[in-house]
Order: structure tokens, then sequence, then C-alpha cells
């Protein structure tokens, strides 16, 4: 039999459930290992998870993406890592059917990112890779025995393809390369910590508010559950005696329905099973059961030890005792929930206080940070969020004021003027921020027609004002977030109106018919040299606010006579929390700011008449007759969303969002 005895471990995603049990047992239990845990603190981690570990002297955290080549080997030089143990990647099946994409960057490219950086510095002894039981696809209901180490990987979801494509990953790096790699696959994990996404914590959670019990189909899905303290062992098993280049199945033969799951919960909170479950719409391809033959891990030495009644006794205790653990999670609580990369998600420190996300390395009072070396530091290593904001009378930055306080971002308006430099500096000094939102601009005085005969004041706030407090940043190494305009395109030959081509993100702007616009252009061009920059182009926005009068609804809803042309629109109720979120990543360069897809004036005004005022007439208008009232031609376009889809699958088209959000 195999030994192996690590110095310095690597431990990837251990803020997370099933890690943070193997890190913590790990550290309690052999003091002389150095234990390095690298976790991005996504929304289903959470640094209170390694509390235990927090005041270990063997214990060290940094906040890192596996994704990030140069901190990956970075970490592996500077730590003399021998060991790496990857269990960082998207779990949620759920999510994996809305953001497939997210799992494919985290579970292959990770995993990928990490073999490479084992086989350049060429000291790894082992690689532990954390696959699951749901590669091997769907078990036959009548199956005896299960799925052996050797069985064909048939993965039925986005979730489980992805982790099957990382597994042949390691397996080419062990024969390709001689990588000693070990693979796990593992049945489904219960306990402490985790996060409620997760039927039994969400069943556990829903019980404890009286509320009903969601469960998808008909209940008879069969699961294996194993308590995550029995799950911990055997990774420290597998870490001690498993073989280089081979599998090892964690497992238990006791098999439930998920129905008797709810049944036994309910009894353990003594509320009756008939009226407090409800079957819900199936997930697509629910796989009716997994089943693992794990007869090879007990040979090693492994045995199930926990009961299942004293696992589930055990977990329902816990989040009785720390019901607060994950701050809000109603999201994570819906019968469907799609709680991926959602804005506003909350960063949960050791001392159980709480902060925004942020593109930041977090560490204990009692535990070196490990930071790699890089020219650009600035704000990343500021260990909480605080926003500078221009525009405060602006609709906008009105309205980003009421969002952080309502996610609880600290932050301040700024006093300066955007053209005068010293103001801007002088306000960056005294509030000391992490980012700057700038949503400062003219757009006239009631409308762009103001522009026309304002032109110098035009130019000093939308272009030298603007350049200013850009430079003024990038001397402070901050990121702005600048909200521009997409209203800088016309429909054109290559992008016909009705098409459903849109203006991509490197198009060169084609309209000039209004002042404004070409203000907006142009700046937008400078604003290109600028790398501490993310110009997020809005058009037309709409809030569910109907009674605001720069709310492009409430506009037309008031003009006697209007156009019909589709046009993106920005739905900000949905838009402006996810340009918070682009800050906490730290995302930069121009993004087209709009929902997906065009809608018509007459569109809108049809669903203001169906859902607000069944009375509501209107009366349309040629182009050429509405250029007869207005001094400056209007832009109307479509933009291309599909790069902000791309970073955030979640984004609803425009008529969905306009019905979920305003109407």
């Amino acid at each position: 039999m195999a030994t192996h005895t690590p110095k310095n471990i690597l431990i990837t995603g251990a803020a997370g459930f099933i890690a943070s049990h193997v890190a913590n047992r790990l550290i309690r239990n052999y003091p002389d290992y150095k234990i390095v845990v690298l976790d991005k603190l996504d929304y289903c981690s959470n640094l209170k998870n390694l509390i235990p570990s927090k005041s270990s002297p063997n214990f060290k955290f940094v906040k890192g993406d596996i994704a990030s080549a140069d901190l990956v080997n970075y970490l592996l030089i500077t730590e003399s890592i021998d060991t790496i143990m990857h269990f960082a990647a998207q779990t949620h099946v759920d999510n994996s059917f809305g953001n497939s994409f997210e799992f494919t960057k985290n579970n292959i490219y990770g995993t990928h990112v990490l073999l490479e950086a084992c086989k350049v510095t060429g000291q790894i002894k082992r690689f532990i890779h954390v696959s699951t039981d749901e590669v091997y696809g769907e078990t036959d209901e009548d199956a005896v025995v299960g799925n052996h180490e050797a069985s064909q990987l048939l993965p039925t979801n986005p979730y489980s393809a992805t982790k099957a494509g990382a597994e042949m990953l390691v397996m080419a790096y062990g024969r390709s390369y001689g990588l000693p790699v070990i693979t796990t696959r593992g049945n489904n994990v219960y306990g402490p910590n985790q996060f409620p996404e997760k039927l039994i914590p969400k069943f556990i959670l829903l019980a404890m508010q009286g509320k009903v019990l969601p469960i998808h189909g008909d209940g008879s899905n069969v699961r294996s559950y194993l308590y995550c303290e029995d799950v911990a062992e055997a990774f420290e098993v597998i870490l001690h005696k498993g073989e280089v280049g081979h599998v090892y199945n964690i497992g238990t033969k006791k098999e439930r329905r998920v129905i008797d799951v709810a049944t036994d919960i309910c009894r353990l909170f003594s509320i009756d099973p008939e009226t407090s479950i409800k079957f819900v719409e199936n997930r697509p391809f629910n796989d009716q059961r997994y089943f693992l033959d794990d007869e090879k891990l007990k040979v090693l030495g492994w045995s199930e030890r926990t009961t299942w009644e004293e696992g589930l006794k055990k977990t329902m205790d816990w989040y009785i005792n720390n019901p607060n653990w994950w701050g809000d999670v109603s999201g994570a609580l819906l019968p469907h929930p799609r709680m991926l990369m959602m804005p506003g998600g909350m960063e949960r420190h050791f001392d159980g206080s709480e902060e925004e996300n942020s593109a930041t390395y977090v560490s204990s009072t009692n535990t070196r940070m490990v930071v790699p070396p890089t020219k650009n530091l600035g704000s990343s290593q500021k260990p909480t969020l605080k926003f500078l904001i221009y525009g405060r009378t602006g609709w906008i930055g009105g309205l980003l004021g009421k969002l952080c306080e309502k996610q609880g971002i600290p932050y301040e308006y700024g006093k300066g003027r955007l053209e005068d430099r010293s103001s801007l500096v002088a306000d960056i000094q005294n509030v000391k921020p992490t980012h700057i939102f700038n949503a400062a601009g003219v757009t006239g005085r009631p409308n762009v027609d103001w522009c026309e005969s304002h032109k110098t004041e035009t130019i000093r706030v939308n272009v030298a004002g603007t350049l200013t407090l850009a430079d003024v940043s990038r001397e402070h190494d901050l990121l702005m977030i600048n909200y521009a305009t997409g209203c800088i395109f016309e429909y054109d030959e290559a992008h016909p109106e009705g098409s459903g081509i849109g203006f991509k993100e490197e198009d060169t702007p084609n309209f000039t018919g209004s002042f404004y616009s070409k203000t907006k252009a142009m700046v937008e061009e400078l604003l290109k040299e600028y790398d501490n920059v993310c110009t997020l182009r809005v058009r037309m926005p709409i809030s569910s606010d109907l009674s605001n009068p720069r709310n492009f609804i409430t506009k037309i809803s008031r003009y006697n006579k209007v156009v019909n042309i589709p046009n993106s629109m920005t739905i900000l109720d949905e838009l402006l929390p996810i340009s918070i979120e682009m800050a906490k990543r730290n995302l930069r360069g121009i993004w087209n700011f709009t929902n997906p897809g065009a809608v018509s004036h007459n569109e809108i005004l049809e669903m203001y008449r169906d859902y607000i005022d069944p009375n509501f007439k209107w009366v349309n208008f040629t182009l050429e007759e509405q250029a007869k009232v207005i001094v400056a031609a209007r832009s109307n376009n479509e933009m291309d969303a599909s790069k902000l889809k791309s970073e955030f699958p979640e984004l609803l088209s425009i008529k969905e969002s306009l019905i979920k959000n305003v109407f």
C-alpha cells in the first residue's frame, strides 16, 4: 500500500462546505503539515467555516481564483507546495442549466490552470482531484451493484459534464507528464456549514421557518448521503494511502428517496409531512439514481461511521444554533434557485461580520497573507469596499446611493466638480474610496436639445470633466465605473432596424445627429487609453418608479405623440446592481449596458395600458413629423448585449425584464 506524508498542502475551495471540514481536520490532526487555503469566496463560501483553524500556526488563507495562473504559480513556489487537494468548483446542478459557461470556466479551465502550474513547477507529489458521482450518469433503478471506478462516464447535466471534462484533463496530465494524480468521486454530502441551496440544509431552514418543503418531481429520486466528517476522514485516508493514478469512490450503499429525506426532516421538527411537503416542477434531466461501489476505499481502511439518524440530528441542531450563518439566503430557498453570481453577494469574515464581495485578498488576524507581486495592487489590497459617487442629483447617482445603503456598502458623494482637478484629488484623499462611480454628466434640460445651444458647458462636463476624473482615478490606482450612453449609434445597412443585429462594443460610433452624442462618442474614444475605466453604455433608462419624470416610460406616456421604433434599453432595477458587481469584479473596458434585445415604443405603451392604465391611448407620428418639433436628431439602435450576458448569464431580455421589474 502506498504511503504519502505531505509537508505543504494547498487546498482549493476550502472556505466551501466539504473542503472546510477537510482543512479543519488536517490542521487539527497534523500540526506539522502546513495548510494553505485558496478560495475566491464565491456565494457559497464562508470564511466562518474555517474558524476552528483561525489561530493555528500551520494555517494560511489566500483569497484568489484558481483561474489566475500567476497567483497559482506564485503560491506553489513561495509556499513550497508538494500536495494539492483540489475541491474548488461550481457544484449546484440547478445553476448549471442557466449558467453553464461559468461551470466550464471554473471546473474545467480552473483545473487546467492548476495542472499546468503543477507541470511547470515540477514539485508536486500528490494532486488529489475531487470529482462527483454524477459523472457516471444515472444508475439503473434495479441495479444491485453500484458504479465502480472503471465504469463509463455518462454525465447528463452541464455540471457533471464539466466535472467529467476536468477528470479527463487530470488523467491526461497524469499520463502525459507523469503528474501524481488521484481522483475521487463522491456521493452527496451533508452536515454543518453547507450552503442552503442543497437539499438537506434547505429543507431544515424551511422547516425552521414553518414553510413548505418543495420537492422536484414526485420525490422518487434516490440519493446516497454521507455525513461531512466521515467524508473528511475519507480524504485523510486517500491523502496518506491513496495509489497514484487511481480513482476512489467515496460512497455509501444506504440510499434514500428525496421524499423520505423530507419526511425524516418533518418528523425531527414534529410537523406533518402531508401538509408540509409540496411537489414542484422537476428540473431538467433529474437523474433518478446515483449508486456507487465503495469497496476499493474500504480496502484502504475507511468506513462510514455516522448513521443517518445521528448525522441528520447533528445537522439540524447546528442550523438551529446558527440560523444566520449565511445571512440572507431567501433566494437559495426557492424551489428552483438561481443564486450563482448574483449581484450583491456577501463576503463573510472570521469574526462573523459581513461585507460586499470585492476583488481583495483577505486574511485572519493571526494568519500571514500571501499576495503575489504585481504592478497594480491599488484597491485590491484594501480589505473593505467604499464607493465615491459623482452625480448625486442625477437619477442614476441617486439610485446608486440607495443601492449602497441597501447592500451595506459605505459610500460618499463627491463634493468636487468634475472639471476641477484639485477638488477631485481632495475628495479621494478625504473619502479614501476603493472605487469611483461617475454618474455625472450633462444630458440637457429638459432634453438633449439644450446641448445644441450650450456646447461649451456640455464639453466642460461630458468631455473635460469625465477625462479629468478618469485621470485622477488612474493616478490614485482606482477603478472608475463610468455610466456612458449607447446613443452614439443609429441603424445602418450593416445593422438594419428589426434585424436583431446589434452594435458591438468594438464598433465605431456612427451617430452624430446631436451635439450631446458627439461629446459622448468623443470621450468614449479617449477613455480607451485609460486601463482603469469601465465604460457602461446606458440606453433609454427605465425603472419601476413610474412617477419619475426621467423614466423613459413616464416620458413617452406623457407625450402627445410618439414615434414607434425598436430600441435597446436599460432596466435600472436589474442593471444598476450588476454595475456594482462589475466594480467588485474589477471589470474594465467598454460594455453595452442594456438588456438583450430591443423593444418598440408601442410595445412598451401596450404593456403600460395592459398593466397600469386600461384606458390609456396614444398616437404615433413619423420620424419626419418628429423632426419638425425637435432641435437635435435622436439615436435609434439595437445594442449587442452578448458580452454582458456572458458575464452575467442571469440577465433577462428587455421584454422579460420590463414585465418582471417594471410592470
